[in-house]
């Protein structure tokens, strides 16, 4: 099956081109050789990128369907369900319809530590949380991690968080248990990806030197935001995520409320001025943010918290492809997954069009609009 798209201009997940043409071969993009097309499609007045990657979700259900029909191609889920997570996967492997899965599978954290309480809250019973395992001192680290790469983990996240952000008192992972994790995980060959959301938290993290932050965190303070980058550590934004907990108008558990979206504005503003990578990520889940959807009003946020269009749609592309190891996809060049948004207008000067989608591929599969 080869597939050319014409005129196009084109993000390549790092720069900008104009009048592209772009040949799919099956399932994979290839050079262009001027040979007949089953499908020729007009790229005139309309841009290509790389399907987006949200680099912080939470899988459940049609998640993934709904993901794909809003161009995220690719889910990096940091929490599933043990009892959720095989199906998921296997629904990933198996169709085009769907985003494509890389999952943490089951985070650790302490007993009866986050996100516990939000999975006991009320109206959470429709999700059928299983019990899920969780460890408490160092001499468990490498049990932990064997666990995980059992599970098929494809990174290891860990949890720093007492509650406070959350209106609560909570059971919290100690320094030296979160330490010998990360030890465990590098050595088993997982990255290491943070739950901290607090400056206090994340310099746990840091002591215990981990990869990247699945947040950013939501008080001001310049010495962390120098260390971060001193320490060549990623964040995942979660803008949208601050944004949801603040707004008491959607259907959010209340032991979910409290953050500073303010401030964690500061801090992602803060982190792009020196220079710390950005993936952009919504924490999605099945209430909200919301799958797919909230990954646009992210790229949004990013532009307003003083990344360019091209920056926010490379925090939403390449930068996590590269941060999470996959090799494959992120960028539109030969030999690379036919991951594919094709959207009407121009995000490169104007974000909001990434929202104008006229096709999506995933591997190389049109998707029925």
């Amino acid at each position: 099956m080869r597939t050319v798209i014409r005129d196009v201009r084109l993000f390549d997940g790092e720069k900008t081109s104009h009048d592209a043409t772009v040949l799919i071969v099956d399932d994979r993009i290839a050079d262009y050789d001027g040979g007949p097309a089953d499908v020729e499609i007009d790229g005139a007045g309309k841009t290509l990128l790389p399907g987006l990657i949200d680099a912080h979700t939470h899988v459940f259900g049609d998640d993934l369907a709904q993901a794909l029909r809003h161009g995220v191609t690719t889910e990096l889920d940091m929490f599933c369900l043990p009892n959720h997570l095989p199906a998921l996967r296997a629904l990933a492997a198996e169709r085009d319809d769907v985003a494509d899965l890389r999952s943490a599978g089951t985070l650790a954290t302490a007993p009866g530590g986050h996100p516990s309480q939000l999975l006991a809250a009320p109206g959470m019973d429709a999700l059928d949380v299983a019990p899920f395992d969780t460890i408490e001192r160092p001499d468990q680290a490498a049990d932990f991690v064997r666990a995980r790469l059992a599970e098929g983990a494809d990174y290891l996240k860990i949890v720093v968080d007492d509650g406070a952000v959350h209106g609560a008192e909570l059971p919290v992972l100690g320094a030296d248990t979160a330490r010998a994790l990360v030890t465990a995980a590098h050595a088993a060959g997982l990255r290491v990806v943070a739950h901290a959301i607090t400056a206090a938290e994340v310099r746990i993290a840091l002591d215990a030197g981990v990869d990247g932050l699945a947040h950013v965190w939501t008080d001001p303070d310049d010495a962390l935001v120098d260390r971060v980058a001193l320490q060549g550590v990623f964040v995942v934004s979660t803008l949208v995520y601050f944004a949801a907990i603040n707004d008491r108008s959607v259907q959010t558990p209340d032991c979910a409320r409290n953050g500073t979206l303010d401030g964690a504005t500061w801090v992602a503003r803060a982190l792009h001025r020196v220079g710390v990578p950005l993936l952009a990520g919504t924490d999605a889940t099945p209430f909200v943010p919301a799958h797919g959807v909230d990954l646009h009003t992210e790229l949004r946020l990013l532009t307003e918290s003083g990344l360019t269009p091209e920056q926010a749609l490379a925090a939403a592309t390449s930068l996590p492809a590269r941060h999470f190891g996959l090799a494959d996809r992120g960028r539109i060049a030969p030999g690379l997954r036919a991951d594919l948004l094709l959207v009407t207008g121009d995000p490169t000067t104007d974000i909001a069009a990434t929202s104008a989608i006229a096709e999506v591929w995933r591997r190389g599969v049109r998707q029925t609009r």
